[in-house]
């Protein structure tokens, strides 16, 4: 039987919460061995894409939930004289903060007991890495349900270019995308697959 598209808003919140639960659990099911495989070539692409010449200041994430780990990109950007920071949370329905990172820093528990930064010290990422629970060929992302990063894209001014990484297998036919949803600039995935909103 063909599923039937869902047209309203509640009808498409519904269907992303089935998508988005049935994702991370694939996501989180793959051996941990083949996960690293398959990130590898991700973490290569984004290594080329991201200098501190262009992008002095990294945005990025702390793995949760079968993610894909950049813990050494970031280590790696720090040691070429870059900043780093990490999203953190101050309150419900708001922009997240980037708290700058430094390797070997003591991280606290924060929102949803993700690790952050133990002070509060914000700097502006110039690119911003962002976790794909899903996404589609218009660079859509499907997140956590929180809103958070929509909410941070749409205050920032400039926005910073951002990134979208997930494994190949989370791309869907079409997110639904409504008008709070703001698309990736560029999406990358171990089959190199490049959606650049500049291609």
């Amino acid at each position: 039987m063909k599923e039937v598209p869902p047209s309203s808003w509640a009808e498409i919140k519904a269907w992303r919460k089935e998508k988005r639960q049935a994702l991370i659990a694939h996501r989180m099911a793959r051996d941990p061995a083949d996960r690293k495989r398959l990130s590898e070539p991700v973490i290569a692409s984004l290594r080329s894409s991201i200098n501190i010449t262009r992008f002095p200041v990294l945005g990025v994430y702390w793995p949760i939930r079968g993610e894909i780990d950049l813990r050494e990109l970031a280590r790696r950007h720090f040691e070429d004289g870059g900043t780093v920071g990490l999203p953190v949370v101050v309150r419900d329905a708001a922009p997240v903060e980037f708290w700058r990172w430094r390797p070997g820093v003591a991280l606290k528990r924060g929102h949803w007991n993700i690790p952050v930064p133990p002070e509060r010290d914000v700097v502006t990422p110039d690119v911003l890495v962002v976790p794909l629970v899903g996404f589609d060929s218009g660079r859509y992302r499907l997140g956590y349900g929180g809103g958070f990063y929509d909410r941070t894209l749409a205050a920032a001014a400039p926005p910073p270019y951002t990134i979208g990484i997930a494994f190949a297998d989370a791309e869907l036919p079409t997110i639904y995308p409504q008008p709070h949803d703001i698309p990736m600039d560029l999406i990358l995935t171990e089959r190199s697959l490049v959606l650049d909103s500049l291609a």
